[in-house]
């Protein structure tokens, strides 16, 4: 089965704005735990929290903009935040309230704000699966600091639509980064909800008890191959690159997208993503559905470069190249599958 869509380029999807209502922000915020001393209370903590995000919305990043830009705003948005009496916290205050925070139960709580904790299954008309992706992000600022507080260094799972973190996970210091990050994978899946969702990565994550857990949580993934996992990566390259010895039949099931995009001091980059579910019945992979490759071209300082990625997809319904009908109940078509891979 040949399906090839147009090489023209791609106008990526529109995105619509989200608003933030301060009154329902602050009430997302009512679960958080107050780490303060009753007799120490002045302004209830869904206030401050909310303050604070209206704040960094705002751009104000810092603890000493975000009490600025609270201190100047008018009465009428100091009524609206929860500050009725016209006195809003000052750096100090938010300082060693941030620091006691717990910073589980406030990514949680925003998480919940933010994103939809149930997405409808199958995908509505025009829409695929929300894409998670999982990675290592050290925070800004804190690496010379080891010692207390919120972790520097947290495994995090980033919502492509939303562009919010669903969850995260410290990773332990002192620790090799990768064998470290898998370590606390696990949990983080887990504190994800799946259905309607596939988990991006790279090849650190593609992993059988990652794939398997979140499988049987009714998610799908989408992961880069190495040769960290060597029977895999070996069959898919073997399909997509058959040694000249042997004669190269035509792929039975070829499906196949292009994007092109610019931007990070690159020129016209092009993604050109073929999948094929030839190895279906194949492959001893958890819930495989798809094999991929993936090639970008761009220009970057005059200068063509080249770069080639293989991958597995695993989810939906498991029939192998005998239809194509599952696709797009899966909400994982061609152009969606390569729109969800350019962001890994």
């Amino acid at each position: 089965m040949q399906w090839t869509l147009s090489p023209a380029p791609s106008a990526p999807p529109a995105r619509s704005p989200v608003f933030v209502s301060p009154r329902r922000l602050a009430a997302a915020f009512a679960p958080v735990p107050d780490p303060r001393r009753a007799g120490s209370v002045t302004d209830a903590l869904p206030a401050i929290l909310t303050l604070a995000v209206v704040a960094l919305l705002s751009n104000h990043l810092s603890v000493l903009a975000s009490a600025a830009w609270g201190e100047g705003q008018a009465p009428d948005l100091w009524r609206i935040l929860g500050f009725p009496d016209g006195r809003t916290p000052c750096q100090s205050t938010l300082q060693r309230l941030f620091r006691k925070l717990d910073g589980h139960a406030l990514s949680t709580a925003l998480g919940a704000h933010f994103a939809p904790a149930v997405i409808s299954v199958p995908a509505p008309e025009g829409e695929g699966l929300h894409g998670v992706a999982s990675d290592g992000k050290a925070q800004r600022g804190r690496l010379p600091f080891q010692d207390g507080g919120c972790p520097v260094h947290a495994l995090t799972a980033f919502c492509h639509e939303q562009r919010i973190v669903l969850a995260h996970e410290p990773i332990e210091q002192g620790v090799e980064k990768s064998e470290a990050a898998l370590t606390v994978a696990p949990a983080l899946l887990a504190r994800i909800t799946w259905p309607g969702r596939v988990l991006t990565g790279d090849a650190l994550f593609c992993q059988r008890n990652l794939c398997q857990q979140v499988l049987a949580a009714g998610g799908d993934d989408l992961l880069l191959v190495k040769e960290n996992q060597p029977t895999l990566y070996d069959d898919i390259r073997l399909l997509f690159d058959p040694p000249p010895d042997i004669e190269a039949l035509p792929l039975l099931d070829r499906r196949e997208a292009r994007t092109r995009d610019r931007g990070h001091g690159r020129q016209d980059e092009v993604r050109h993503l073929v999948a094929s579910a030839d190895l279906t019945d194949y492959l001893d992979w958890p819930g495989v559905a798809q094999v991929c490759r993936l090639v970008r071209t761009w220009r970057e300082h005059g200068e063509a470069k080249r770069a080639l990625h293989d991958g597995s997809r695993a989810g939906g319904p498991r029939q192998g190249r005998r239809t194509a009908s599952w696709r797009s109940s899966a909400g994982m078509g061609p152009a969606r599958l390569a729109s969800t891979a350019s962001r890994m």
